[in-house]
């Protein structure tokens, strides 16, 4: 088993979450790094309606891949609960139940996305100035979707094993081809919109090549075919903790969407305002979701180990890490609004709406930065529906806020949106960890105090 496989169930918290934590850091970067600099790329090379046709799918492609992206977290957590168990012929059949669970999703999700995307942009009131640019956009990278399933679900499962650093690999290697292929289609070849989608689909199935390739030279899961046994258990279990994650994800999305048809409703400079300012978004809270990605995996592989005292080590060390990423990107959005907004954007009245938009989200950016914590927590310890009703509420709130208040303030309530979904999923997933912590220690302590016994001056085990 190579060093880049971690076990987070020995050793100091810090000392193992923060080496992981880099390596996942940096890929997550360089993924939100791509999108903005591919963001900046059409915008500059094609202009603002382009870009507003590309944001404009942000949300839908979220609703897609964003379940797919969930889906495979909640794999991820099962797999971490077998390593942490280092029960490996558990954790060789849950890996070859992911791969014939995977390969039916990818068939599903692609149908369906194409076959109702055209509609979808209809509902979402596009624009018919950007509606050709988001088909032609959208037919090429769903019509790829095998290549994002593919790597979200091989590098789901590394982060499970601990292995942080092939994921970065991947995506440096992705990230180059992606941005130089943008870069020659639009600025040598003058080609369209539709040709950042082909430079995006080929450059995720090297990414997902690179995952894959790794993933056979652990030992340890390496699969036969005795492993792909079909036991219904095994599916029903992948699913409970999956599908929960995913309709999370999938609800968020739904909530962004209704947020995009308010928002395309005014017309394009506020699509693309509202592209923009998501791109800032996404970026800057980023590291803070990254936080999250590595309590999951320490969490998973503690809680797989029964190991709950470590738990709470962990949650110390993430959440300081959601703190120091609030005080600098967080303070970047509230005292230099216009300057970020004019690096994407060339309309005068798009870079003034953005301006509205983020110093509101930079103040209260810490909301989102713990919750991606505490949700992770709660979803590693076994507990997916909590993190999928916080969801649920999430949209309820950035619905009704949206319906309420842009009537009222404009483009600000975007933001108020924002805000409102963050805090509420934050409070029901605090209050969810540490009831769920609680009650695993109390067992813990319990069991610890019926296997022991004093002879004398000595504690003995009862189990020998």
């Amino acid at each position: 088993m190579k060093k880049e496989v971690v076990d987070f169930t020995k050793g100091e918290p810090m000392r193992l979450i923060i080496p992981f934590y880099i390596p996942l850091l940096l890929t997550s970067l360089l993924q939100q790094i791509y999108n903005f600099v591919d963001a900046l790329i059409v915008g500059q090379g094609l202009g603002d309606d382009a870009l507003a046709a590309v944001g404009n799918m942000g949300s839908i492609f979220f609703l897609i891949v964003g379940f797919s992206f969930g889906l495979a977290n909640g794999f991820g957590v099962l797999v971490a609960h077998s390593f942490g168990a280092k029960d490996y012929a558990e954790l060789r059949i849950r890996i070859a139940s992911i791969v014939q669970l995977a390969c039916v999703l990818a068939v599903v999700l692609t149908s369906l996305s194409l076959f109702f995307l055209k509609d979808i942009l209809i509902f979402l009131r596009t624009d018919e100035v950007i509606i050709k640019d988001s088909l032609a956009y959208g037919y090429i990278v769903f019509a790829g979707l095998f290549s994002s399933i593919s790597y979200n679900v091989c590098a789901s499962i590394l982060r499970a094993l601990g292995d942080s650093k092939t994921p970065l690999k991947a995506i440096i290697v992705a990230s180059i081809l992606n941005l130089s292929l943008d870069s020659f289609f639009i600025f040598v070849l003058h080609m369209g919109v539709w040709s950042v989608a082909i430079a995006t689909v080929f450059s995720q199935i090297v990414s997902t090549f690179i995952c894959f390739n790794r993933l056979r030279q652990i030992s340890i899961i390496k699969l036969t075919k005795s492993d792909f046994q079909n036991e219904k258990h095994v599916y029903i279990d992948l699913i409970k903790n999956g599908v929960p994650m995913a309709f999370m994800n999938s609800i968020t999305a739904i909530g962004c969407m209704v947020v995009q048809y308010f928002v395309n409703g005014y017309g394009v400079n506020y699509t693309s305002a509202y592209a923009a300012c998501s791109k800032y978004l996404n970026l800057f809270m980023n590291p803070a979701c990254t936080a999250g990605h590595a309590m999951s995996a320490f969490t998973s592989q503690n809680f797989g180990a029964k190991k709950y005292k470590r738990i709470k080590d962990g949650l110390k060390v993430c959440l300081s890490i959601s703190f120091i990423t609030y005080l600098t990107l967080g303070m970047a959005m509230v005292f230099a609004p216009r300057f970020l907004a004019n690096i994407l954007l060339d309309g005068n009245k798009s870079i003034s709406l953005a301006a509205e938009f983020l110093p509101i989200c930079g103040a209260t950016i810490i909301a989102v930065d713990c919750l991606f914590v505490f949700r992770s927590g709660v979803q590693a310890m076994g507990n997916p529906m909590i993190p999928m009703w916080s969801g649920v509420l999430e949209m309820v709130l950035r619905i009704s806020t949206i319906a309420y208040f842009m009537s009222r303030v404009g483009f600000r309530a975007t933001a108020y949106a924002e805000v409102a979904a963050w805090t509420g999923a934050l409070l029901i997933n605090m209050v969810a960890f540490a009831v769920i912590l609680s009650k695993n220690l109390s067992k813990s302590k319990a069991y610890d105090l019926d296997n022991i016994s004093v002879e004398g001056n000595i504690v003995v085990s009862k189990e020998g």
